[in-house]
């Protein structure tokens, strides 16, 4: 079993950043990806962006490429997020995940085994 605990999270003016970060514990050793997706008041889950464990290769929705970057700690098991130039439309509870499937297909979320619990972002306009 692994532990997701994300952090970072809060309100902010457009244009403004945000660092999010996502602590594992637990069954770690077996890790093969992370990422982070997002859901919008009253919308579905969406992909945002994740990184391989192995090899450092991410990946990145559209809407956010160019403004967030993910990136690892893997002596700590942490995956961070770093959101710049953030839009209203970024508002979401953002959701890290991780998975130990052997060369997932790091976009979709039945990729991931272990979900953390969300972390709210605001963005004021």
């Amino acid at each position: 079993q692994v532990l997701l605990v994300e952090s970072g999270g809060g309100l902010v003016q457009a244009g403004g950043s945000l660092r999010l970060s996502c602590a594992a514990s637990g069954r770690t050793f077996s890790t093969t990806a992370m990422g982070w997706f997002r859901q919008p008041p009253g919308k579905e889950r969406e992909f945002v962006a994740a990184i391989r464990w192995s090899v450092d290769s991410a990946a990145y929705a559209d809407s956010v490429l160019g403004r967030f970057t993910i990136s690892r700690d893997l002596a700590k098991n942490t995956v961070f997020l770093q959101m710049n130039s953030l839009k209203p439309e970024d508002t979401a509870v953002y959701y890290c995940a991780a998975t130990q499937k052997w060369n997932p297909v790091i976009l979709t979320e039945p990729s991931y085994d272990y979900w953390g619990q969300g972390t709210q972002v605001t963005v004021s306009s």
